[in-house]
């Protein structure tokens, strides 16, 4: 084959390849950031949010993202001349309201449609329905981990809502490596490809289950370049060659308080271990009076600000009426009263918080307080991170301290937290290793150090291989 049907076939390929990948186009604002007090890794990140006009920004929490989509959305408003929406959390809204107010970008929050204004509108994502969005140009998605189910009707509304929105932006942690789920449903909203498509052109199903899907191992590079198209994944500053020392955090101190209750003769001569999700939730019931107990103690005598998180209501109620002073968030109040007791919690009225991590585990800042208790453990990793990551973040500046009350026959329950951990952490950096590259391209427009091969001697054929 001559040199030039070589150069040919590689073009050609190279080519059908990019065409199949449908790498995100940029159809964004270039518009210099003013000053909004952002770091040097928030500013990369928003200018080149702003340059794609559609993009995910995945950065660990305490990162500052609110900031970085409060100056997104300033400047979309201002070169567009259109408003911008953006949907966050319950009580999330009024925090990004105070957040704007510091770095001089006004944030109207409303509650319906007659309470917008023109500039930048937040509202809860439960309100969504109160308002027409046609009249906005651009929208943010804070904490976008809620269109992750792609079967929810909340993901539904939003596709149909934002169809035609000409700029999108979607805010959260780092998805789990291998939450395709999470990453297809973020492509469909912004845009770039269909979850059905994405699964379609890069996994395969393993075996006879057709809910779970594997990568496929030759697309593995091509996949992670295409998300990097469109989503920045970063963990640190330092993933964007910044400085990330103002980064460290304090201490995070896990401690497992295992409660004693009495032996309950069907369950045998010994209590064991309990193994299936029935079964911890039974341990879980019978145990409830003694580690309600044992958390009210030890936050009555401990006259610090607390989050106690339940996973029961029985054990949020118990909790509530035995902890001095305490508060309950429940699912079943009033959305108005749900955001009067997170303000309140948040400016220290409220010296502690009852609630879920489903309920307030996501998108919250309460740096001001360092103790935390967990009176019965979400079997999700995720929630139990995000849950400690509302105290455990950035600007915390006192060790934080997690108590988790567990019966005997709960087990190890903090051990197997940890295992949890490292396996989290281990995907996260092989997940880091995909897209670092890819991603410092994207934002910095740097491309990967390589040494160019320059041959110095011309290459001898054996006799037997040469035509001649």
């Amino acid at each position: 084959m001559s040199a030039e049907q070589s150069n040919f076939m590689a073009m050609g390929y190279n080519n059908f390849i990019t065409g199949k990948l449908g790498t995100a186009t940029s159809e964004g604002i270039a518009a210099p950031l003013r000053d909004y007090g952002l770091f040097p890794h928030q500013r990369d990140l928003t200018a080149w949010a702003l340059r794609r006009g559609r993009a995910a920004i995945f950065a660990d929490t305490g990162l500052g993202k609110s900031r970085m989509q409060l100056a997104w959305a300033d400047t979309v408003q201002r070169e567009t001349g259109r408003d911008v929406l953006i949907l966050a959390p319950l009580a999330v809204a009024e925090q990004t309201a105070e957040e704007g107010e510091s770095i001089g970008v006004a944030v109207n929050h409303a509650r319906e449609d007659a309470d917008v204004r023109a500039g930048i509108t937040i509202t809860n994502y439960d309100r969504l329905h109160k308002f027409d969005v046609a009249r906005f140009g651009g929208v943010v998605l804070d904490e976008s981990s809620i269109i992750k189910h792609h079967a929810a009707k909340t993901l539904q509304t939003l596709l149909e809502a934002f169809a035609e929105t000409p700029y999108k932006l979607c805010a959260t942690a780092t998805p789990a490596p291998n939450d395709w789920t999470e990453l297809g449903n973020h492509a469909e909203f912004l845009g770039v490809r269909s979850r059905i498509e994405m699964l379609a052109e890069f996994f395969v199903h393993d075996g006879g289950d057709t809910q779970t899907w594997r990568l496929k191992g030759h697309a593995r590079q091509v996949f992670w370049r295409w998300v990097a198209s469109w989503g920045a994944m970063v963990r640190s500053p330092a993933d964007l060659g910044h400085d990330a020392s103002a980064y460290a955090l304090p201490p995070l101190n896990v401690h497992q308080h295992t409660v004693e209750t009495e032996h309950n003769p069907a369950h045998g001569l010994f209590a064991m271990e309990a193994q299936t999700l029935m079964e911890r939730r039974d341990a879980r019931r019978n145990s409830l009076v003694e580690r309600v107990r044992a958390c009210a103690q030890m936050a009555n005598t401990d006259r610090q600000p607390w989050v106690v998180w339940c996973d029961l209501n029985a054990e949020g109620d118990a909790l509530t009426a035995a902890i001095d002073g305490a508060v309950q968030i429940a699912g079943a109040d009033d959305a108005d009263v749900k955001e009067k007791r997170l303000h309140d919690f948040a400016h220290g009225k409220i010296r502690v918080l009852v609630s879920k991590p489903s309920i307030c585990g996501f998108g919250l800042n309460w740096q001001h307080c360092a103790r935390m208790a967990f009176v019965g453990v979400t079997d999700s990793f995720e929630a139990y991170y995000q849950a400690v990551r509302r105290c455990w973040r950035f600007g915390q500046t006192r060790p934080v301290d997690v108590h988790v009350f567990a019966s005997q026959q709960e087990g190890a329950v903090v051990a197997n937290l940890r295992r949890k951990e490292i396996d989290a952490m281990a995907m996260a950096d092989a997940l880091a290793t995909e897209t670092l590259d890819a991603v410092r391209e994207n934002i910095l427009g740097r491309t990967k150090d390589t040494n160019t091969y320059e041959p110095k001697a011309r290459i001898v054929v054996p006799y037997f291989l040469d035509a001649a």
